[in-house]
């Protein structure tokens, strides 16, 4: 967020076309600068309409509002989420290894099975939605959700590791309305080390947590 208090669209740690040819430049430019920018313009639009009702000591309608806002704030978060998870095909390793392969060996028995199920989640969300690997902290185990529009059927407070944006914006440039075939591709580009640094960053908060107990 910006010293103002506004979401600001951010950066991507790669160039447009780094990830060719599994998602296009045009396609990586539509879907940065266009579609996560109307997020991050929709969140900031209603926090400025919030604060001059409040300033004039308006009425809200609180439930439109609410509604909005986590809308736009979560498909923010969750596109910049996506973005942290892509990689170079030249530097993306086709098996995870370190922290993440040994979870996912322990929870689905191998990395192919949970291919299988993330794929499965991902082709199966209805209508417009995510595919998200999730970790419970409760349960120490990872747990695979679809995540329809932004944020219903939402875990709250589950860090995520991986995430898949299954909207059509997401591939309708490359791969038309063929779902399945862009969840294919997905594999080729998945930043692994990436998502074991987030496995790293929840294992310290957890730390940290009990510590604090």
């Amino acid at each position: 967020m910006k010293e103002n208090g506004l979401y600001v669209l951010p950066e991507l740690a790669y160039d447009y076309k780094a990830l060719e040819p599994h998602i296009s430049e045009q396609q990586l430019r539509l879907h940065h600068d266009k579609h996560h920018q109307a997020y991050v313009n929709g969140a900031n639009a209603l926090l400025e309409k919030i604060k001059t009702a409040r300033d004039s000591n308006a009425e809200l309608d609180m439930k439109a509002t609410a509604r909005e806002l986590s809308f736009n704030i979560s498909g923010h978060l969750l596109h910049t989420l996506f973005w942290e998870n892509l990689s170079s095909p030249a530097k993306t390793k086709p098996e995870p290894a370190g922290a993440i392969k040994e979870m996912l060996s322990k929870e689905f028995g191998s990395f192919e099975r949970f291919k299988g199920e993330f794929t499965k989640a991902a082709v199966t969300v209805e209508g417009s939605g995510w595919a998200v690997l999730t970790y419970c902290n409760m349960i120490n185990r990872p747990i695979i959700m679809q995540v329809e529009k932004h944020n219903l059927y939402v875990a709250p407070s589950f860090p995520i590791l991986l995430v898949l944006d299954v909207w059509e914006h997401a591939y309708y440039v490359d791969y038309k309305n063929e779902r399945a075939k862009f969840v294919e591709a997905f594999w080729n580009i998945v930043n692994w080390d990436g998502v074991n640094d987030r496995i790293k960053k929840n294992s310290e908060c957890v730390l940290e947590m009990k510590t604090v107990r």
